[in-house]
C-alpha cells in the first residue's frame, strides 16, 4: 500500500505543479455546482472505450445514469467503491450500476491504522475518461455535494496524469473485491 501512497500523492503534486502547458479547469462549488455536474457528465458522455473511477460516497442518480449509458455504449466502466460507505448504503448507485454488463463494481475496504481497531477509508473521488480526461477533487457524487457543500472539482485534460492516475486505481483494485 505505500506504492499506492506514493502513486497518489506523485500524482496530486503533479498535476497541483502543471506549467507545461496541460488543461485545467477548476469548479468551487456550490458556486459553480451547475456547471460542474455538466462538465462532468458531458465528459462521461464523451467516453468511447474506458471509464475508471474511484468514489467514497456516489448517491448522484443523473451520474449514476450517465454511466449505465456510457456501458450500454459499450464502454468499459470501472468503479472503486469504499466498502463501509455503499455496501449496505440503500440510497448508494452501486447496487443499480451493478446490474450493467460492462460495469464492474467493487470494493475496497481501507487499511487497517496501526494501534487502533478501525480501518481507514478508501475516500477518493475521481474519474478517468479514456485514458486522458481526469475529473478529481472534495466532492463525493452526492446532490450535497453539487448544491449545498463547499468542495472543489478538477478537470484535466492530460494523457500522463491520466495514466498515473489509472496506475494507481490498478493498484487499489488488486485490494478491491467484487460487488
Amino acid at each position: 500500500m505505500r506504492t499506492l501512497r506514493t502513486l497518489l500523492l506523485l500524482f496530486f503534486v503533479t498535476v497541483s505543479a502543471f506549467g507545461d502547458g496541460t488543461k485545467i479547469r477548476t469548479y468551487v462549488l456550490p458556486y459553480d455546482a451547475k456547471p460542474a455536474l455538466r462538465k462532468m457528465l458531458k465528459t462521461i458522455d464523451s467516453a468511447t472505450f474506458r471509464i475508471d473511477a474511484a468514489i467514497y460516497s456516489f448517491t448522484h442518480k443523473k451520474i449514476a445514469e450517465r454511466l449505465a449509458r456510457a456501458a450500454r455504449r459499450g464502454v468499459k466502466v470501472r468503479i472503486i467503491f469504499d466498502e463501509e460507505s455503499n455496501r449496505n448504503n440503500p440510497r448508494s448507485r452501486i447496487g443499480y450500476l451493478a446490474k450493467f454488463r460492462n460495469v464492474e463494481t467493487l470494493l475496497l475496504h481501507a487499511n487497517e491504522r496501526k494501534r487502533r481497531s478501525k480501518k481507514g477509508l478508501m475516500h477518493m473521488k475521481v474519474l478517468i475518461v479514456d485514458h486522458r480526461h481526469t475529473v478529481f477533487g472534495s466532492a463525493n457524487w452526492t446532490y450535497s455535494a453539487f448544491g449545498k457543500n463547499y468542495e472543489i472539482l478538477a478537470f484535466v485534460d492530460d494523457y500522463g496524469e491520466a495514466k498515473r492516475a489509472i496506475r494507481a486505481l490498478d493498484e487499489m483494485a488488486k485490494s478491491a473485491k467484487p460487488y
